[in-house]
């Protein structure tokens, strides 16, 4: 089994290995080498494996000769796909300035948009060596976090008192000690990403945050003018708190949003969904949404109604009408649930004032 201190992500990582010995066995993952020449000529290099890491002709030679597998980069790609991080809101949107479709995540859609039915195989290996990556590092960011999933529509506008709520729910978990994950994109998702953001700032921060992003409330008509909103937060308070955001580009037309501190973008959503579902360990909240969030109650009651990760995580659908009225997703989460395991870690509660003694309440009876 491959252990992750092995993976060398950046060049700081490189040069202390290399200042240890061996680069032997390592995989080197998406690191510019092209000042390392020297370095990898005199390093013994047996073993290795070299993701897209750019290099010199005379040092990919002679890695190759010790018997090293090289993955060259691949040109003309608007995202890396050995990437050894998570994605940064700054890098997904490089360039807003000249408009959100200059930014590198408006570019990976498009190419996505182009390839995702050509049937070349190329392309779809791309994607899926790309999002195994993203994988790696969201498992390698996630770990030993306490990680709660919340999950909502892309609909919820800002400057409404939904919008607020969900930001406040955000901020309340994320001061409580978890880690806040989201879809990653705007609305509810939007909201608990920024909620985590200003969790280190005064309260009535979130005040004014608010104020200053219902200038635009909506990713549409505008997805330019709805980013620099959210990067005006952002320049009025730098030292934000940390959150996760796992998007995907199977949804191009819902950008990512910029208050999660790491983004796990996907081209596969059935990956994005799974992940997310999967490491939000303790637990999950279900603000009020449509198809995409009825979905994911129940991507997420089937493992704990079968027990196939192991104990039930709590879940607690917000809204009492929204989920028995509206779309009853309730009724059916609750008949699944009786007399299984599942039955005591479920919960609807009417607001998001509600959840964290909710989750406290199912995490006592674990």
């Amino acid at each position: 089994m491959v252990n992750a201190d092995i993976e060398i992500e950046t060049l700081a990582e490189f040069d202390q290995v290399v200042a240890r010995g061996s680069l032997s066995g390592y995989r080197i993952q998406s690191v510019n080498l092209l000042e390392r020449t020297f370095v990898l000529l005199a390093a013994d290099t047996s073993a290795a494996v070299f993701l897209g890491c750019a290099m010199e002709p005379d040092a990919s030679a002679k890695v190759r000769a010790d018997g090293a597998l090289v993955y060259p980069p691949v040109p003309d790609l608007p995202f890396n796909p050995y990437r050894g991080l998570l994605y940064t809101a700054d890098e997904l949107f490089t360039g807003l300035a000249d408009g959100y479709e200059a930014t590198p995540d408006a570019q990976a859609y498009a190419w996505f948009q182009e390839t995702k039915a050509d049937g070349d195989v190329f392309s779809s290996m791309l994607r899926s060596i790309h999002d195994d990556a993203v994988s790696d590092a969201l498992d390698e960011h996630l770990s030993g976090a306490r990680v709660v999933g919340v999950m909502g529509g892309h609909a919820m506008e800002r400057g409404g008192t939904e919008y607020r709520g969900a930001a406040e729910l955000g901020r309340c978990l994320a001061r409580s000690g978890l880690t806040v994950a989201t879809g990653g994109g705007p609305g509810a998702m939007e909201a608990a990403n920024l909620g985590a953001y200003l969790a280190p700032a005064p309260d009535s921060a979130l005040a004014e945050a608010l104020e200053l992003l219902a200038k635009a409330p909506s990713f549409t008509p505008s997805v330019s003018d709805w980013a620099r909103a959210a990067f005006a937060v952002r320049e009025r308070w730098p030292a934000g708190g940390d959150s996760v955001g796992i998007p995907t580009w199977f949804y191009g037309h819902e950008p990512p949003n910029a208050f999660a501190g790491h983004i796990a973008k996907y081209f596969a959503n059935a990956t994005r969904e799974d992940g997310l579902l999967a490491r939000s360990t303790a637990g999950v909240v279900f603000l009020p949404g449509a198809a995409g969030t009825v979905q994911e109650i129940f991507d997420n009651a089937t493992p704990n109604y079968y027990a196939s990760r192991g104990e039930p995580t709590p879940m607690v659908l917000v809204g009492r009408h929204h989920w028995t009225e509206h779309l009853p997703a309730w009724p059916l989460l609750r008949a699944l649930a009786r007399g299984r395991g599942m039955e005591s870690r479920i919960a609807l509660v009417d607001s998001v004032a509600e959840v964290p003694e909710a989750l406290a309440a199912m995490g006592r009876a674990q």
